[in-house]
Parts: structure tokens; C-alpha cells; sequence
């Protein structure tokens, strides 16, 4: 089975229509299916109250607000549209996360594959019932959740409108960059026991080796960030993959694929010469 790649721009293009493009490029160029970015209004978002997490105080070396850090993030919806139409042109999928109601109605104008729901919109209740009423595919983050908090959102989903087989739980951990320790890959296996549905892996490690790993356990969908240089300013540079990181990513899930091959036991074709 192909494990969907989902290539996570995110807001790495820190605001420039040319940088969001390059990201597109770097995809393309390492073979993944989707570039995805981050669709929001900062007004409609957060507050001028609201604080940047600690892992975004560090990365940027800013002591700012969100409302401050996010406005210099954004695309415009003209953007948007220039993205979707240079990602048919590199034969790459685009998509966004829409994260207030006003984003993903554009979105929806716009037209993505999937709705991807960040982690930190699954207690967001009038959000999961906006986008469920589509009955469109949906890929579930679940970062900083425990099974009670995934049940009441799939809850949700599912009684305004998804349809069960529709939706994927990606496994997640939303620290940036993710400690090894934290990473937890098992628990990758405990949703697809619990809530018998397709499973994948979101990574925020610093490295390659955790996405290709989930993919030997049976995920079928792999998200990681990308960035031109992990050096530049921004909150998510530092977690995610350089264009040379992500081919190397690619490639080697390909091959994990191949190699999985059937459940039977029994001598592959290019041994048997040798059992004479």
C-alpha cells in the first residue's frame, strides 16, 4: 500500500508568496503527493493577550504575542490561489489546515483533497462540526490528546455528518522540535486497536529515522515539516527537513513499502536459485 506524504510548509514560507513556491519545488522535487500549508485570520485566531508557546519563544527569540507572530505568517487568499495553481503544475497535490471558520469556508471555495485538523483543534467543537458537514475526507492530528479527547472529537464528526470511513488518525506529538523519548510510536498502534480506522504519523523530530519507522508499523499517511534552511527565523524551521533531509525521507519509505511485500512465508523468487 502507498503511504500518502504529506509535505508540512506550514507557515515556513514566513509570509512570502516566492518562499511558499520554493517549498512547493522542494516537494515536488523529492517525489511527495501533497504540500500543505496554514490557512487563518490572525484577528479571528487569537487574541493580543495571547502568549507564543515556550518552543516559539525559543525558535523565533521573540517574546511576542501570537497575534503579533501570526500576522507575520499569513498568506493572502490571492496566495492561495497562485499555490493551488502551481502545485497542478508540478504535479504535486495542495492542501491547508484551516484554522477558523472563516478559513475554511475560503477552503472549501477553494477546493483541498482532505481536510487536515490540527492537533489543537480537536476540542474545537464548532470548527469540527463545520467541516464534518461536508462528509469529506478528514486526516485528525491528535497531539497533547489522550483517547478520551479523540473519542469526543471522532464523536463529534461522525454525528455531524463524516462518514466513519472517511476519516484517518494521524499520531502526533507537538513539541518542536520532539524529543525521542516523547515520540511514542506505539501509540500509533493503540488507535488503529481502538478505533479500528486508518492510522499514520505526524513527526516533529529533528531527523528522518521516526517517519520511516511509522511506516514498517503500518501507517498509511506520513506528515513532516519542510523548510529551505532550518536556520531561518520562524517558529517551525528548527523541526523540520531540509530539501536534501525530505529526498532522503521519501525515498526511504518507498522502499519500506516494496519491502513489506505479503504476510506468507515462503522463498522470495530471487532465492530460489540458490536452494539447489
Amino acid at each position: 500500500m502507498k503511504t500518502l506524504i504529506i509535505a508540512e510548509a506550514g507557515v515556513n514560507h514566513n509570509g512570502s508568496l516566492q518562499l511558499a513556491k520554493k517549498l512547493v519545488d522542494t516537494g515536488a522535487d523529492a517525489g511527495v503527493d501533497v504540500v500543505k500549508f496554514q490557512t487563518f485570520n490572525p484577528g479571528a485566531l487569537t487574541s493580543a493577550l495571547a502568549q507564543t508557546a515556550e518552543y516559539q519563544k525559543v525558535n523565533t527569540g521573540k517574546d511576542e504575542s501570537q497575534l503579533e507572530m501570526l500576522r507575520n505568517l499569513t498568506l493572502s487568499e490571492q496566495d492561495h490561489y497562485e499555490l493551488a495553481e502551481y502545485c497542478k503544475s508540478k504535479n504535486v497535490q495542495f492542501c491547508s489546515s484551516p484554522f477558523d471558520l472563516g478559513s475554511i469556508a475560503f477552503l472549501k471555495k477553494l477546493g483541498v483533497p482532505f481536510w487536515k485538523i490540527p492537533s489543537g483543534e480537536i476540542t474545537n467543537l464548532p470548527y469540527l462540526r463545520e467541516i464534518a458537514r461536508f462528509n469529506e475526507p478528514v486526516i485528525l492530528s491528535t497531539g497533547m490528546s489522550n483517547l478520551s479527547d479523540i473519542e469526543s472529537a471522532l464523536n463529534i464528526l461522525l454525528e455531524s455528518g463524516v462518514n466513519r470511513e472517511k476519516i484517518s488518525l494521524l499520531h502526533c506529538n507537538t513539541e518542536y522540535p520532539t524529543p525521542a523519548s516523547d515520540v511514542n510510536l506505539n501509540a500509533m498502534k493503540t488507535l488503529r486497536s481502538a478505533f479500528c480506522m486508518n492510522v499514520g504519523y505526524s513527526d516533529h523530530t529533528r531527523g528522518i529515522e521516526f517517519p520511516i519507522a511509522a511506516v514498517a508499523l503500518g501507517a498509511t499517511i506520513i506528515e513532516k515539516h519542510i523548510t529551505l534552511n532550518k536556520a531561518m527565523e520562524g517558529p517551525d524551521h528548527r523541526a523540520s527537513l531540509e530539501p536534501h533531509e525530505l529526498f532522503e525521507m521519501v525515498k526511504a519509505i518507498r522502499n519500506i513499502e516494496i519491502g513489506m511485500g505479503s504476510s506468507v512465508k515462503r522463498p522470495s523468487e530471487s532465492e530460489m536459485k540458490n536452494i539447489s
